[in-house]
C-alpha cells in the first residue's frame, strides 16, 4: 500500500529582482496569503523576495502562481516539501532592507558563482583540491553538513565576509576551487557574488541549495551527513525532506534532541546541553 502524502504543502522560495513601492507590495502579498489561508513569512526588499509559507495543496499553487507574475519573478525558486501540520502560527509579511542580510551592499546577488546540480555537486566536492565551505550558521551547522566542509563558526550570515577575509590566505592558493552551499541556495547567490567581488573567479555552488540535494539525490550516493535545520517548526529534514527527530529549544532555539534533553536531565523544552554550558 502507498503511503498517504503529508497533508501540508511547504514553499521555500526566493527571488532576486528590483521592486518598488513595498508598503504597496506587502499589502498585496498579506492580501493574497491570508485570503488562501496561507501561514509563513514572506520578506521583501528592493532587492527582491523570499520566505517559506505552508497550506493545502491548492493554496500554495494558486499563492506561486501569483507571486510568479510579479514584476522578474517568472523565474522564482521554489522548493516544495511537506509536513504534517502547519508549520507556522501565522502570516508575516515584512519589509527589509536585503531579503538575506549580509551588509555587503556592493555586492551584486545578480552576478552569483557557477551553479552546481546535486550530480555536480559530488563530484566537486570529492575533490581533495575543492575548498568547501558550509556558509550557514554555526547552529544549524550542528546538527548536518557535507562531508569536508568548513564550518565557519558564525552566529549570522553578516558575519561570514569578516570571517572569509580573516582566512583567505590559509584557506586559498593560486587556482584552488571554492563550493558553497546553504539551505535553499539563496545565501550562496550572495556569498558566491560577494566573492566574485572578492577577485575570485573559481567558485562554485550548491543550485537549490541543501532541500533541492535531499530531494533529489539518493541517499545511496548521498555526501550530506546529518539532518538539515529549517527555520520552522519542523526544526528539521532529512533526505527525502521528510521531517527529522530534532525540536527547539524553548531557552535559547537551537536544535535539539531526545537523547541531548536526557543527557542533560531535565524535560524537552525546559533547557538544552548549549544553555546548560552558557549557565
Amino acid at each position: 500500500m502507498t503511503d498517504l502524502p503529508l497533508p501540508i504543502k511547504v514553499a521555500a522560495l526566493y527571488r532576486f529582482t528590483p521592486f518598488e513601492d513595498l508598503p504597496a507590495l506587502r499589502g498585496r502579498l498579506l492580501e493574497l496569503c491570508r485570503g488562501q489561508q496561507i501561514r509563513g513569512t514572506l520578506l521583501i526588499a528592493s532587492e527582491g523576495i523570499n520566505g517559506t509559507i505552508a497550506g493545502s495543496d491548492v493554496a500554495i499553487d494558486a499563492v506561486i502562481a501569483a507571486l510568479r507574475e510579479l514584476p522578474g519573478c517568472a523565474e522564482l525558486d521554489v522548493k516544495y516539501s511537506r509536513a504534517p501540520k502547519l508549520p507556522f502560527q501565522r502570516m508575516k509579511v515584512r519589509i527589509k532592507r536585503e531579503i538575506v542580510t549580509m551588509g555587503q551592499p556592493q555586492v551584486d546577488p545578480l552576478d552569483p558563482g557557477h551553479y552546481l546540480s546535486p550530480e555536480q555537486w559530488n563530484a566537486v566536492i570529492a575533490d581533495p583540491e575543492t575548498v568547501v565551505i558550509d556558509t550557514r550558521n554555526d547552529y544549524e551547522v550542528a546538527i548536518g553538513t557535507f562531508q569536508r566542509a568548513i564550518d565557519p563558526g558564525t552566529r549570522s550570515f553578516r558575519q561570514f565576509p569578516d570571517w572569509f577575509r580573516a582566512h583567505r590566505k590559509d584557506l586559498l592558493s593560486p587556482g584552488t576551487k571554492v563550493a558553497m552551499f546553504c539551505t535553499g541556495g539563496i545565501r550562496c547567490e550572495k556569498s558566491t557574488a560577494f566573492l566574485k567581488a572578492e577577485g575570485i573567479d573559481e567558485v562554485y555552488h550548491l543550485k537549490g541549495g541543501i532541500l533541492k540535494y535531499l530531494e533529489d539525490m539518493p541517499p545511496e550516493q548521498s555526501l550530506w551527513q546529518g539532518q538539515c535545520y529549517v527555520f520552522d517548526e519542523r526544526v528539521s529534514v532529512g533526505h527525502g525532506l521528510v521531517p527529522g527527530e530534532y525540536t527547539s529549544c524553548k531557552a535559547c532555539g537551537r536544535p535539539v534532541n531526545e537523547a541531548d534533553l536526557e543527557r542533560c536531565g531535565i524535560g524537552p523544552g525546559a533547557g538544552c546541553p548549549q544553555c546548560q554550558a552558557a549557565a
